[in-house]
């Protein structure tokens, strides 16, 4: 009798796996896409110690187009302080990234004026469905002997028209 209730719980497992397959670890699917329009936190301090002192930082916004058979288009790098005051445009013209290529943008250590809640938006745009690309910013500073690094990834967002 154990034997088959052992072959039935291991019948109906094999079926559940045919009808309902698991998504790999990882949980992201891959998906493509014409364009985007990203929100990238950025930070070009952080906090440290009970009096709250600014830990500058480094910022470098990094843009890789994952897509190994067309190029995309960077429309758009702005960035932006903790109160949503645009303190730079970085594109003067758009620019193309081949398959594979990657471009990177940097806030200096010496900028203090983006804070803990800097971000930036960053618009891209592709003729043809293409893999989306990654967008990060990384986040590094040392002071004395001590030194500190973390990343943040790119979020889409819906912009309106008018922005």
């Amino acid at each position: 009798m154990k034997q088959k209730g052992e072959r039935f719980f291991i019948s109906l497992l094999i079926i559940i796996i045919f009808l309902f397959p698991v998504q790999a670890v990882g949980g992201e699917g891959v998906s493509l896409s014409t364009g985007q329009t990203l929100y990238v936190p950025a930070y070009s301090h952080i906090y440290s110690g009970n009096k709250e002192i600014p830990y500058l930082l480094t910022v470098t916004l990094s843009i890789r187009n994952t897509d190994f058979n067309h190029p995309i288009v960077i429309k758009r790098v702005d960035y932006y302080e903790t109160k949503g005051l645009l303190l730079k445009k970085y594109l003067d013209k758009e620019i193309f990234l081949k398959p594979m290529e990657s471009t990177r943008f940097i806030v200096p250590q010496k900028e203090k004026q983006g804070g803990a809640g800097a971000n930036f938006l960053v618009e891209w745009d592709s003729k043809n469905p293409v893999n989306t690309p990654i967008v990060e910013s990384v986040m590094i500073g040392t002071q004395s002997q001590q030194g500190i690094s973390f990343t943040s990834r790119g979020k889409e967002i819906l912009v309106p028209k008018s922005h």
